[in-house]
C-alpha cells in the first residue's frame, strides 16, 4: 500500500477536491497550502511574508542575484527550504496526501509513494472554477486567474526542482478531470494506492 500521495494540479482541475477526498476515502491526513504555515511557523518566518511569496521563485538573476546570495537567502529560498523539511517530515510519517508544494519531487526517493498530475481543459476549468471556487466572478477574469496560477506554478517548478510542471516523466500517474470526472479520479487514485 502506497502511505503518501502527492498530487500536482493545474488551476481549477479539481487537484485539491480529489486529494481531499482521496485523504478522506484511505483515512490519510490531507495537507495542502497548510505546509507553508507550519513551515514558516517551525522557521520563525512571519506569516504573511509567507503568504505574500507562496510559490513564487526568486526575480533576481545574474549578478544581483550573486551580491544577495552573498549577503542572505532570498525569503522565497528561505520558505522553499523551510517547506520542503516539513514536507519530508510528512513523507517520513505516512499516511498522508499531499497537493502541491512540489512534493513529487521533494519525496520522489521514497518508494512507498505515488505522484499523481492532474489536468483538464480549459474550458472545464472554467467551469469548475465558476461553480465551486469563483462564483460570481467574470469568466474572462476566471482565464487570466487560470494562466496567472499557471505560469507561477510552471516557473515555481523549474526554479526549485529544474523539472516541467506536468510533464508526465515526472508523475506516477496523469489524470483528465475533465473526461474522467472528479469521482472517479478519486477511485483511480485510492484503488492504485492499496
Amino acid at each position: 500500500m502506497k502511505k503518501i500521495i502527492t498530487i500536482s494540479r493545474e488551476f481549477g482541475a479539481g487537484g485539491s477536491t480529489i486529494g481531499k477526498k482521496v485523504a478522506e476515502e484511505l483515512g490519510y491526513e490531507f495537507y495542502d497550502k497548510s505546509i507553508i504555515l507550519q513551515a514558516a511557523s517551525e522557521n520563525n518566518i512571519g506569516i504573511l511574508k509567507v503568504l505574500k511569496n507562496d510559490e513564487e521563485a526568486p526575480f533576481l538573476t545574474g549578478f544581483t542575484q550573486s551580491l544577495f546570495d552573498f549577503y542572505s537567502k532570498p525569503v522565497n529560498e528561505q520558505i522553499f527550504e523551510a517547506q520542503k523539511q516539513v514536507i519530508r517530515k510528512l513523507g517520513e510519517h505516512g499516511n498522508c496526501v499531499i497537493v502541491g508544494r512540489n512534493a513529487n519531487q521533494i519525496l520522489q526517493e521514497f518508494d512507498d509513494s505515488l505522484h499523481i498530475f492532474v489536468h483538464a481543459n480549459l474550458w472545464w476549468r472554467v467551469e469548475y472554477l465558476k461553480n465551486n471556487r469563483m462564483q460570481d466572478v467574470p469568466e474572462e477574469k476566471i482565464l487570466k486567474a487560470i494562466e496567472k496560477v499557471d505560469r507561477k506554478r510552471c516557473k515555481y517548478c523549474t526554479y526549485y526542482t529544474n523539472t516541467d510542471f506536468g510533464d508526465s516523466r515526472f508523475y506516477d500517474l496523469c489524470l483528465n478531470s475533465a473526461k474522467l470526472g472528479i469521482d472517479r479520479c478519486v477511485e483511480t487514485i485510492v484503488e492504485l494506492s492499496r
